[in-house]
């Protein structure tokens, strides 16, 4: 399928007028996407695809299958929705606009979140742990509750989602605050409080039960931090032994120490003096930020991942 693609658009087409932008197919299991700036592109690649996979006795699911855009409605909706993920673009001004691979501004940005579909089914799943946790003690509740929170929360956590991790808790209070109702019907709601929540510095009031074992806490949604997710660059795998490369996206390595491959993340594999990407051959050394001649403590936030030769100016510029 995808080499289909590659060999109907190459980078290169003399008939195109030369350097051409291919459309990119993204498929995961059975659900596939098909990006370009060009409609009539977008087009060619639908018929391709429909006419390859009525060669294995498949169709495009007529249904679930649609064109638009993701910046300029073209219908009902914009954007799309893949898989559990909706992916659309704003217009945005100078301060807030995407750029480029060489710096322009685009005047838009592009947004990934949670679709409303994955919220939609996230809510009735908690909605059908509460109430088959009627008549269960409150610490059973959050028992079952937390990994469901704990799970969604953290697939969704590399994209724009605090919104809907704070729209989330607010909806699961109110059905934790029925919940309480229900079981003591003549009782307050400053009582109901009282008894079923909480007041934790630092984070207010929490769903929490007191046990033998200490304080049990309700997972929260909105404090699950977004951890914004780098694109593995096309031609890099796991298995490629490129270690360097690996260590610095990853902050570990089998065959990099913890200490160098946390510097080589946090540097964002960079030398720290000259600023230059580290190579795969490059000699690399850790180097005291403050030396311990002049009062440096030995602790990682004083130290710092140098090319060899950067280390040997630096250290003649610490001795001057």
């Amino acid at each position: 399928m995808e080499e289909r693609i590659k060999q109907a658009f190459p980078r290169w087409d003399a008939k195109r007028g030369g350097h051409c932008q291919p459309p990119h197919l993204i498929r995961y299991a059975d659900d596939l996407v098909v990006l370009h700036a060009d409609l009539s592109i977008v087009q060619q690649c639908q018929q391709m695809l429909s006419e390859w996979l009525t060669q294995m006795g498949l169709t495009l699911h007529p249904s679930k299958t649609r064109i638009t855009h993701t910046l300029h409605p073209q219908g009902e909706t914009d954007g799309f929705d893949f898989p559990g993920f909706t992916v659309r673009q704003f217009p945005a001004g100078k301060y807030h606009t995407a750029h480029n691979a060489y710096g322009t501004p685009l005047g838009f940005k592009t947004l990934i979140q949670p679709s409303p579909t994955s919220i939609k089914r996230h809510q009735e799943k908690l909605k059908q742990i509460i109430e088959r946790h009627q008549a269960a003690t409150q610490s059973q509740l959050i028992a079952a509750l937390n990994p469901v929170i704990i799970g969604w929360s953290n697939y969704f956590s590399t994209v724009v989602s605090s919104q809907a991790y704070q729209g989330l808790d607010h909806w699961l209070y109110l059905q934790l605050k029925d919940w309480a109702t229900h079981r003591h019907p003549r009782k307050s709601q400053r009582w109901i409080t009282n008894k079923y929540w909480l007041l934790h510095r630092g984070e207010g009031w929490t769903f929490a039960a007191v046990t033998p074992d200490g304080i049990q806490r309700l997972a929260v949604h909105n404090r699950t931090a977004i951890k914004r997710h780098i694109k593995v660059q096309g031609n890099r795998s796991p298995f490629d032994a490129d270690c360097l490369y690996w260590s610095t996206r990853m902050g570990r390595h089998p065959q990099i120490g913890q200490q160098v491959a946390s510097l080589l993340k946090g540097q964002r594999g960079k030398c720290a003096h000259c600023q230059l990407f580290f190579k795969d051959r490059d000699l690399l050394e850790i180097d005291h930020i403050i030396p311990r001649a002049q009062g440096g403590k030995d602790e990682f936030t004083n130290l710092q991942l140098l090319h060899r030769h950067c280390h040997d100016v630096k250290s003649a510029n610490d001795g001057r």
